[in-house]
């Protein structure tokens, strides 16, 4: 695995502060956004980087690990374990210490866990998993209403995933095995992938419910009558109660989204009415106005 200077892709000393790594990263991730930048691949990549070393750098256990063992930093606890084994061999005297400088560390991980000139009795190897691999996808809200299956390509592999109905705008979810290949034949890292949802839609979504305002005409409102409403995956028909008041809500059961990883159950739909008052009257229009409030009184 090439070495990556997460210092170097954000602009920013080794000693930088934390305030420092966040206003650089926002920086940087404003510069190569996919959306500043549509159909160019260079930015992309660069976004991805920029992102991987804020994950790194802006996590204080990860960013010490990073510092001490540079690329093999996720390897770092299994490294403590193994040397410690070793050291428990050794006499006191013989003992390893020291900064690895991030590049150096592999060549002297090899020669002390498993290497061909490893001195490790029997030369027996230390087996380490691989790196875990992240990865972002972008998706409508309508995208993740029906399960799909969806092929991404991540590190030159094309890998056929199935999206489940329901997932959420911010989760992440684990493809097993499908992350950077192993040490010495341990097992291979996973893919985490996180879902950026955009919705574009009229309705906003709360987990598996839904909610839409509707504009309800004042005769409608005051008579009562149905009207027809678009759900999120057809139309209903509604029945307006007589004297509805302005912000009243009504409960669609079982038209708002489906529920994550439970096949054939939804949440619900939420209506709230939002009384429309009449413009461009008539004159005659107005007068009957002028009678009904008349009446009223």
């Amino acid at each position: 695995m090439e070495y990556i200077d997460y210092y170097k892709i954000l602009g920013v000393p080794k000693n930088a502060t934390e305030t420092d790594i966040k206003k650089a990263y926002r920086k940087m991730a404003r510069k190569y956004h996919p959306d500043i930048n549509p159909n160019n691949a260079g930015a992309e990549q660069k976004f991805k980087e920029v992102n991987e070393a804020n994950e790194v750098l802006s996590d204080p256990e990860k960013r010490k690990k990073y510092d001490q063992y540079g690329k093999d930093w996720q390897h770092a606890e299994e490294f403590e374990k193994a040397r410690s084994q070793q050291s428990s061999r050794r006499s006191p005297n013989q003992q390893y210490a020291g900064d690895f400088g991030g590049q150096d560390f592999s060549d002297f991980f090899e020669t002390m866990f498993g290497g061909a000139n490893s001195g490790f009795s029997g030369g027996r190897q230390v087996k380490f998993r691989g790196q875990d691999f992240n990865a972002e996808l972008k998706l409508q809200l309508r995208d993740v209403y029906a399960s799909h299956k969806q092929t991404l390509t991540v590190n030159g592999k094309n890998i056929r995933i199935t999206i489940p109905a329901g997932i959420e705008n911010g989760q992440t979810i684990k493809i097993s095995g499908h992350g950077g290949p192993g040490r010495n034949g341990g097992p291979n890292g996973d893919l985490f992938i996180s879902f950026s949802i955009e919705n574009t839609t009229p309705f906003k979504r709360d987990g598996s419910n839904l909610y839409k305002n509707v504009d309800l005409d004042l005769y409608t409102a005051v008579l009562g009558g149905d009207l027809m409403v678009d759900t999120f995956d057809g139309k209903a028909k509604l029945n307006i109660k007589p004297e509805t008041q302005n912000g009243t809500t009504v409960k669609l059961k079982g038209k708002g989204f489906p529920v994550y990883k439970k096949e054939g159950q939804f949440g619900d739909l939420f209506i709230t009415y939002t009384v429309k008052t009449p413009t461009n009257l008539s004159q005659r229009e107005k007068e009957l106005f002028k009678e009904l409030s008349a009446i009223k009184k």
